[in-house]
């Protein structure tokens, strides 16, 4: 898949998933924010700061069996990425 391909996919599923979707805030107990992955365990893409409000677009589990959850932020629907699901706090 091609960079612009995964990026219109990302942006197609993020105008599905934000009507439904809850809202989150990253809430990693840590003092450092959170890194963002380009798949659940992978390479750090970038990084979250605590508060930032996102929504989840999907979750997937890593080689340990661990939590990941794909996000978007959730006032651009923009994507973000993957990053660990202990560390989002979702509320109605």
């Amino acid at each position: 898949m091609t960079k612009s391909m995964f990026i219109a996919s990302a942006l197609f599923l993020a105008t599905l998933v934000s009507a439904q979707a809850q809202v989150c805030k990253v809430t990693d107990p840590t003092t450092t924010k959170l890194n963002i992955r380009d798949s659940p365990s992978g390479k750090i893409i970038g990084k979250l700061a605590n508060g930032r409000v996102v929504y989840i677009a999907d979750t997937d589990y890593d080689y340990k069996g661990k939590p990941w959850v794909l996000v978007f932020d959730a006032k651009t629907d923009r994507y973000l990425g993957w990053v660990f699901r202990e560390f989002v706090s979702c509320y109605q």
